[in-house]
């Protein structure tokens, strides 16, 4: 007998996650952009059945998260329907397969979410107004582009020292525990002819070094060292060399696990309580 499968899906501001699991197997998870909830979620229902050649009658639960759920009410096309706190579901998402069993989730989407998770202890911390949107809106007005490729190509040929203020640049000598490298002031040094590619990458690195110093600060006096991201921030090659550096800092350990951006689809999936794994 053919194991049913249980959905989840991630109802975003800007986008929209759907992934499935048939026992432990992991379907292939798609994205879609969003233009309103409800049309989203049901494009984005509707290409995931066909992409993984799946029958209404396999379904056997729909699991839904994320601020647009709000929009949903009752089953989808006459399958089973729930809803997930979202918190509750990029804790799970988070933890899955990554064998870490406290850490700090940081969901990255138009705005930016923590949750501690320590065993099946799971508490939402609060959240930064500072994420996807932020780093689109700045980038619509100062380089006239919100395509995250191509912010993120720019950024690729920036030079930071260009926009930010480094400890070495107000010290002849390293500060206690902060290199010449480290920065003193995001963006305090961007003038109105400063090349459009250390402009992208200042503002990338003005959202995520925002992000990441909100995640250290959250495991303050907590003992937990292990610093998890997801969501679609996490695509961006920069992600890396800005947590590197706060890694050396302030000796904690950021994680990006497989399908990052889609770990809050895939928590709302395993809160199905007989479906976790």
């Amino acid at each position: 007998m053919q194991k049913k499968i249980v959905i989840g899906v991630d109802v975003g501001i800007s986008t929209t996650k759907i992934v499935g699991f048939c026992g432990h197997d992991i379907l292939t998870p798609i994205l879609i952009k969003a233009t309103d909830p409800v049309s989203s979620l049901y494009g984005a229902f509707g290409k995931f059945l066909y992409d993984n050649h799946i029958a209404l009658d396999d379904i056997k639960k729909v699991m839904l998260t994320g601020v647009g759920a709000s929009y949903i009410d009752g089953a989808i096309y006459g399958c089973q329907t729930e809803k997930v706190d979202e918190y509750i579901a990029d804790a799970l998402g988070a933890s899955y397969r990554t064998h870490l069993d406290r850490m700090i989730v940081v969901s990255m989407g138009t705005g930016t979410t923590y949750v501690k998770k320590e065993g099946d202890c799971i508490s939402h911390l609060g959240g930064v107004g500072i994420g996807g949107g932020a780093l689109q809106g700045m980038a619509r007005v100062i380089l006239k582009t919100d395509n995250f490729k191509e912010i993120s190509a720019l950024a690729m040929k920036g030079d930071i020292s260009k926009v930010d203020l480094l400890i070495g640049d107000i010290s002849n000598k390293p500060l206690p525990n902060l290199p010449m490298d480290a920065t003193a002031s995001l963006f305090a040094k961007a003038q109105a002819n400063t090349k459009a590619e250390d402009l992208a990458l200042g503002i990338i690195q003005l959202v995520l070094q925002s992000i990441f110093s909100g995640a250290i600060f959250a495991s303050l006096n907590t003992g937990i060292k292990d610093i998890v991201l997801i969501g679609n921030l996490t695509l961006l090659p920069q992600c890396k060399q800005v947590y590197l550096q706060l890694e050396k800092l302030y000796g904690v350990r950021f994680h990006i696990p497989n399908n990052s951006q889609f770990r809050t689809a895939i928590g709302a999936s395993l809160s199905a309580k007989e479906d976790k794994a």
